[in-house]
């Protein structure tokens, strides 16, 4: 029997499809190919064709600013078009094709692949208000101009839900952000965790840079983002700390994440909000007890979950980190801004606290009895473990209800034209 095959085209690949694809290039009946400009480790039997922007493309200088993001989109969309005819020549012909459109690189997929099922990953939809832009008021907010921009961020998604035969959205909260006209075609699945890498370990320990040696059981505070900006409530956490090491004197708080900017704007000036707030709150911290890690290797980050005693988590309303369910599963007391989609995962005293993400002192409040009182919180922690093995774990349920939506895919009835 001739092997399905199976097309991922994301800029960042594996990405979210890292697990999905990996089991289905251990499967014999399937194929799996990746179309992909990052240079991720590779997945072993998947076939990766990569490519690089040509010098000079999406310079913006003649390009209205509307347009900007858009002409972005069109180049990487150009180049998955070069690397997917390379397919095609070699008599290459997915039945599947899983893509994140947020780069553009949805858009040739239909019309080189007219009878494929394309399942869009529907990660965000872009709002001028009512999420994420003007959530927080201490940050410039934007004119019309800008928040026209926003808007037009959402053209390559919306062209890709057209195209494609479903999508899926990692949460409900980021489902009901896509337009009511296209809710139907967006099934809620998570792409998953690893709860076998992510579990408590009573005996962990970690090394910090200066020699010294924390351990599960000490008065640690923990804090996780790519990289330490407003969206992920880096500003809200510093503005906290000084009454936590104040009230906990043998507390040591551990910050991981990198200097730049994921999301949002770039800060003011050539200083990068990591310094900006550290600046601000500097009188007021003993930094001999504030340690800024960076970004670190896997292992390193699972053993800082592992020692955590309270783990803070915040966004604004916007995309769910996956550190956050890590943290759940490692066993963390995980302490949460009320935010969607947090309040999705994390039910207060049950699986975790919440708290107003604009309240640090209620931060504070929580992290302190978290550390005074260890053995009040170890239901919720136990709970949180069981609650991100059930609903987030790849094994137990993300992989299966993936490939349940690839037989249904498969069942279905093929395209005969690119718009049919």
């Amino acid at each position: 029997m001739q092997a399905c095959d199976v097309l991922f085209v994301h800029t960042n690949f594996p990405g979210q499809f890292r697990h999905l694809a990996a089991h289905l290039a251990q499967d014999p009946r399937f194929r799996v190919f990746a179309l992909t400009s990052g240079r991720q480790r590779a997945i072993s039997g998947v076939r990766i064709l990569r490519y690089q922007l040509p010098e000079g493309a999406g310079n913006p200088a003649s390009v209205h600013p509307f347009a900007r993001r858009f002409d972005g989109e069109c180049w990487r969309a150009e180049q998955i078009m070069y690397l997917a005819n390379a397919l095609r020549a070699e008599g290459v012909r997915p039945r599947l094709v899983f893509v994140h459109p947020g780069w553009g690189e949805a858009l040739p997929i239909r019309v080189l692949f007219p009878d494929a099922k394309i399942c869009a990953f529907c990660e965000f939809f872009y709002r001028s208000a009512g999420v994420d832009v003007g959530f927080d008021p201490e940050f410039p907010q934007m004119g019309v101009d800008g928040l026209v921009r926003v808007h037009l961020r959402n053209a390559a998604t919306l062209l890709a839900l057209v195209d494609a035969d479903v999508g899926v959205a990692p949460t409900r909260w980021q489902r009901d952000v896509f337009p009511v006209e296209f809710k139907s075609k967006i099934r809620v699945l998570h792409e998953g965790i690893n709860v076998q890498e992510a579990k408590p370990d009573p005996a962990a320990a970690y090394r910090l840079p200066d020699g010294r040696t924390v351990s599960a059981g000490d008065e640690i505070v923990t804090f996780v983002a790519r990289n330490l900006e407003p969206y992920r409530g880096y500003h809200i956490l510093m503005r906290a700390l000084p009454a936590i090491l104040e009230a906990r004197p043998q507390a040591h708080v551990l910050i991981v994440g990198g200097n730049g900017v994921s999301y949002g704007a770039l800060p003011p000036g050539a200083e990068s909000w990591a310094a900006i707030f550290l600046n601000e709150l500097r009188p007021r911290l003993d930094l001999s007890r504030v340690h800024f890690l960076g970004r670190l290797e896997r292992a390193q980050y699972l053993r800082i979950l592992k020692v955590s005693a309270a783990h803070v988590y915040l966004t604004y309303p916007f995309v769910l980190s996956w550190s956050m369910l890590e943290a759940m599963a490692a066993g963390c007391l995980v302490i949460g801004s009320d935010t969607p989609p947090v309040r999705e995962a994390l039910e207060h005293g049950k699986t975790g606290l919440l708290f107003p993400f604009f309240d640090q002192d209620a931060l504070a409040g929580q992290v302190i009895s978290a550390l005074a009182h260890p053995g009040k919180f170890l239901a919720i922690r136990q709970e949180a473990r069981r609650s991100a093995v059930e609903r987030y774990g790849v094994r137990e349920t993300s992989l299966p209800a993936y490939l349940s939506l690839v037989e249904d895919l498969l069942r279905g009835p093929t395209r005969s034209g690119a718009y049919a």
